[in-house]
């Protein structure tokens, strides 16, 4: 009998290695009916081809091991990213995944869905358009049979539940009559714990990690727009309402995910931005506050909403008394206190953002999304980058806005803006609050992974949980695989 299949269990396709093709061996007829038999099946792959040749990018395949594809869209806080499928499983039944550009694409469009909180049936343009580009990838004979999700994140958990539903009934709507395959409630909201585990599976399945010793998995430390997350193994004591069980194979992982709600970096700038402008109201002097989170010279837009963040666009709100002053030490200052408030309510052990739980980091993490983007925007080593990173935020956080303009002009300004920011909250997130040691070589920033360059995001490790665990439910949760 064989033994049962680890719901985790899957394949990534090595380089060398081609997907199911459509190759055959011809020999010698012995009779006319072979050849007419030969011929017969000749038309039928020419003909099959002829169809699926106006969809060239995810085409693969064979008769015996035939593509299949799915759908997910991930409605995030500053945009939404539609992710395309192609997948097949193999002569054991295990699927086998390759996110190379024959059999993986995605697209992205802003603002993200939380944007349409007054305006919810403006949500169906963004998601309508996605939806054609998801059918463009696909052979038309294959929509009926492909799903097509959607999962809100951060941006989506921050507002309040009646507009979510609002939001999501639109989505529905659009979705319904895409022509793939779709139920209701695969349109939802998921937790931010979810969505940290969701990012956990995709890097250790990118690594090759899976079904290994816990304490040699990676661990995820993310910034988002809207919220920051901290997903890793801990051989710590970790509360009930932290921990989540995976189990691969005869290897069970106790794994810490918390989802740290208005810490990203777009809230948490909204935030001291707030801050500020308090500041500058209850001033008994000329009412003038400097921000040291942003270069000298900036010039605030206090008429218009020119960014496509949501959070961003707040900046209009402010009343023209604070002024930019670029001091990366002071926004370091400022960045720590925005982590630390709400610490005198920690009921517990140990907590090093507000009040929540966080045990002490084991083993070795990525840094992601705005981590790595903030990495990469000042050409940081991987080894190390932590302790460069405060020269080299120091040094930008001191230049005058013009200048910076000058010497990144293709960098639009809504970035641009935002890096002496990111660089002090990076610091004062990961060293000051987390405790990871500048020197630590242990932590690396990235946006792929593992010897294919698998990219990091959380939207793939929640496609390989639905497509590699046979008791996931609708919702792309996976009871059996999360323990719930």
């Amino acid at each position: 009998m064989e033994p049962e299949m680890d719901a985790l269990k899957v394949k990534i396709l090595p380089e060398h290695q081609s997907s199911p093709s459509s190759t055959y061996t011809v020999t010698k007829p012995k009779s006319k009916s072979l050849i007419l038999l030969l011929i017969a099946t000749v038309a039928v792959t020419l003909g099959l081809l002829y169809v699926f040749s106006s969809n060239p990018v995810l085409l693969s395949g064979s008769l015996f091991c035939p593509l299949r594809y799915s759908v997910l869209i991930d409605a995030g806080s500053s945009g939404t990213r539609v992710h395309v499928f192609a997948y097949w499983f193999d002569q054991y039944g295990e699927p086998v995944f390759d996110f190379g550009e024959k059999h993986y694409a995605d697209m992205k469009l802003t603002p993200g869905l939380s944007a349409y909180a007054d305006d919810p049936e403006g949500a169906s343009v963004s998601v309508t358009n996605l939806v054609e580009f998801a059918k463009t990838r696909i052979p038309k004979i294959k929509l009926r049979t492909s799903d097509i999700r959607l999962m809100g994140t951060a941006g989506m958990r921050l507002l309040e539940a009646p507009v979510q539903e609002q939001i999501l009934d639109v989505t529905r709507r659009v979705l319904r009559s895409s022509g793939f395959m779709f139920r209701d409630e695969w349109a939802t909201v998921i937790s931010g714990s979810d969505e940290g585990i969701y990012a956990w599976v995709i890097a250790n399945h990118a690594l090759g990690s899976l079904g290994s010793d816990p304490l040699e998995t990676t661990g995820i430390v993310e910034l988002g727009g809207a919220s920051a997350q901290a997903t890793f193994v801990s051989s710590g004591h970790v509360p009930p309402e932290f921990s989540r069980t995976i189990a691969y194979g005869n290897v069970s992982y106790t794994i810490y995910s918390h989802s740290f709600l208005h810490y990203g970096k777009d809230t948490a700038l909204k935030r001291l931005l707030e801050s500020l402008q308090n500041s500058a109201e209850n001033s008994t002097g000329d009412g003038i506050v400097e921000d040291p989170c942003t270069p000298r010279g900036y010039i605030y837009d206090t008429s218009s909403q020119n960014y496509s963040s949501g959070f961003l666009a707040d900046e209009s709100k402010l009343k023209g008394s604070i002024q930019a002053a670029g001091n990366f030490s002071k926004c370091r200052s400022a960045t720590f206190a925005l982590l630390q408030e709400g610490k005198d309510n920690c009921l517990y052990e140990h907590c090093s953002i507000g009040s929540t739980f966080t045990p002490d980091l084991q083993g070795s993490f990525l840094a992601t999304s705005n981590f790595y983007y903030t990495a990469k925007f000042f050409e940081l080593e991987e080894k190390g980058w932590l302790s460069e990173l405060i020269p080299a935020g120091t040094k930008y956080c001191g230049e005058e806005w013009s200048k910076l303009k000058s010497e990144y002009p293709t960098t639009e300004e809504e970035y641009l803006r935002g890096y002496c920011f990111s660089s002090a909250y990076t610091i004062s997130m990961l060293h000051d609050s987390l405790g990871i040691a500048l020197d630590d070589e242990r932590i690396k920033y990235a946006s792929k992974a593992g010897e294919e360059n698998i990219p990091l995001d959380w939207a793939l490790g929640a496609f390989i949980q639905k497509t590699a665990t046979p008791t996931s439910d609708y919702s792309g949760t996976s009871r059996k695989m999360l323990g719930f």
